[in-house]
Parts: C-alpha cells; sequence; structure tokens
C-alpha cells in the first residue's frame, strides 16, 4: 500500500509520546525528588510528540476540518475509539502534570490511569490495522502487540535520556530496562515480519471464486489508465529492497541505540550517547513504519 507520511510521522511521533507519558505515569512510584526542570522537560515533550502525532495524521485526510467526527462512532470504530483514548489520555496526563508541577502532588492513582490510557490508545491504533481483513499482513494479533512495544521502547529511551539530562547519569537500572524492552519489541516485530513471506490468504482463486477451475490468469485489466486503488493500494516494493530496508530499521532501531545505551552507563557524556540513540531509534522506527505500509498487500489487488 502506499505510504502515507503523515500517518508514518504520526505513529512514529504519537507512539513515543505516549510512551513517554505512560513511564511518566510510573512516575510517583520511580522518579525520586523529581525537579520542576525535568517534569517541564519530559511532560512538554512527551504532550509535543503526542499531540504533534495526532495533528499530523489529519493530514491524511480529505477534509481535516471535519476529523473530530471520527469519535463519533467509538461503540464500532477502532479508529473513533482511538481518538476518545487520545482525548482522556491528555486530559488525565494534563491533571496529573499539573499537581505534580505545581502543588507537589503526584498522585499514584492519576499516574497510573495515564499510563493505562495511553497504553490504551496504542492498542487502538493496532486495532485500528488488525481489524482490516482484506491486508493479511495486518490481520495479526502480533500487530497491536508490535504497536504497543515499540511505543513503550521509544517511551523508555525517551525516559533513560531525560532522566540523565537533569542527573548527570543514566543508571544502570533504567538503561537496563530501555536495553530489555528495545530487544523485545524488535524481536516480537522479527516474528511479524516472518508473516510478510507467508502466502497469501486471499488469492486471484478465492476472490474471483473460480480457483476450483485450476489456476486463474489475468486476461484484461479492469482498467486502461490509472486509478485510486492502484495510486493507494497498489504500491509494491521488491523483496530485495524489503530486506535490505529490514536491516536497516532493526540496526537503527535496535542495534545502534543498545550499544550507545551501553556506552552511556560508564561515560562521562551519556547524556550525548543517550540523545543519538533517541534519534536513532526514531529513525529506525521511521523506516520500519513505512515498510508497515509498503509490504501489505490489499486483497483488491488481486483483480490487478
Amino acid at each position: 500500500m502506499h505510504p502515507a507520511y503523515s500517518v508514518i510521522f504520526f505513529t512514529v511521533s504519537s507512539g513515543a509520546g505516549l510512551g513517554l507519558l505512560a513511564f511518566m505515569g510510573l512516575g510517583p512510584f520511580a522518579v525520586e525528588d523529581a525537579s520542576t526542570a525535568f517534569l517541564l522537560t519530559a511532560f512538554g515533550l512527551g504532550f509535543a510528540m503526542a499531540v504533534g502525532g495526532l495533528l499530523s495524521s489529519t493530514f491524511h485526510l480529505g477534509r481535516p476540518e471535519r476529523a473530530w467526527r471520527a469519535m463519533s462512532q467509538w461503540r464500532s470504530s477502532w479508529l473513533s475509539r482511538e481518538g476518545v483514548c487520545a482525548i482522556a489520555t491528555l486530559i488525565v496526563a494534563a491533571i496529573f502534570a499539573g499537581l505534580w508541577l505545581f502543588f507537589g502532588l503526584s498522585s499514584a492513582f492519576l499516574g497510573m490511569v495515564t499510563t493505562i490510557f495511553a497504553m490504551g490508545t496504542v492498542w487502538a491504533t493496532g486495532m485500528i490495522y488488525l481489524q482490516i481483513k482484506a491486508v493479511d499482513l495486518w490481520h495479526r494479533w502480533l500487530t497491536p502487540v508490535c504497536y504497543l512495544l515499540f511505543s513503550l521502547a521509544g517511551g523508555m529511551t525517551l525516559f533513560i535520556f531525560i532522566h540523565a539530562l537533569f542527573t548527570g547519569k543514566a543508571g544502570p537500572e533504567l538503561s537496563s530496562m530501555a536495553m530489555v524492552m528495545l530487544l523485545i519489541a524488535w524481536a516480537v516485530k522479527m516474528f511479524w515480519w516472518m508473516g510478510a513471506n507467508r502466502a497469501p490468504t486471499s488469492t486471484t482463486e478465492s476472490a474471483t471464486g473460480l480457483g476450483y477451475l485450476g489456476k486463474v490468469r489475468l486476461l484484461e485489466k479492469p482498467h486502461t489508465g490509472s486509478n485510486y486503488l492502484l495510486r493507494e493500494l497498489g504500491f509494491q516494493i521488491g523483496r530485495k529492497h524489503a530486506q535490505k530496508l529490514r536491516m536497516i530499521a532493526v540496526v537503527l532501531g535496535a542495534v545502534v541505540p543498545i550499544l550507545l545505551i551501553l556506552l552511556a552507563i560508564p561515560a562521562p557524556m551519556d547524556v550525548l550517547w543517550l540523545g543519538l540513540a533517541v534519534v536513532s531509534h526514531l529513525a529506525g522506527m521511521l523506516v520500519e513504519r513505512w515498510l508497515f505500509f509498503a509490504e501489505a498487500r490489499h486483497a483488491v489487488m488481486n483483480y490487478y
């Protein structure tokens, strides 16, 4: 399918931002004597990435000014549920951050609600793609699991960078957690990629209902020229190029960040290494998310 850059930026930015807010929700249990600068930076970056990503997603709509209507079908649509969860997350997180910043009240209850809502929003994003039965590659439970794990991995990488920025060190415990999250997220993604190599369940034979006659081949194309379906759903990427991009995504998104985090633990310039780890991970996520769309094959292409 055609990779929409606004949606790619949305899923990467909002995923990492919501992951950061989720870890800030656990702050009352993990952060002691948090400074005002730390809280402002962490909450500010989390809100900026989450809101910036959500706003960018509207650019993919034909009528962006009507985006608010997407939330009206929350009973049946995961897209609506994503929007409702996102707004609920931002409201609760804002109250939680405000009480902590201005009154010194780090409410464990509001923090847990923030974490749950943030992760619920990311899960709903993944469910949007899982429910599309016409795309075999997406219609698997590993799809929302990958979204959730990548959000946690990105949020944790951002969290240890900001923590080191204001405390002077990353800390072996937090650094170990970040590396474990990165390893788990990319390991599950590799299992997800293994499914991309399987034979599609929807074929020309099943689409036409003529499979009982034998192999079905195209006699003549449905259209003499290009159309919306071919532009949006007919995007293809060669297997050789996909394999190279997968390798680039893993190296940038996992290998380099883990090596940089290891360097940051004993080094005096750990903030620099952790900052580079964040940049590398986000770059790898952009490649991974581009492939997520580029490798997807819609069942309608059976007729082309």
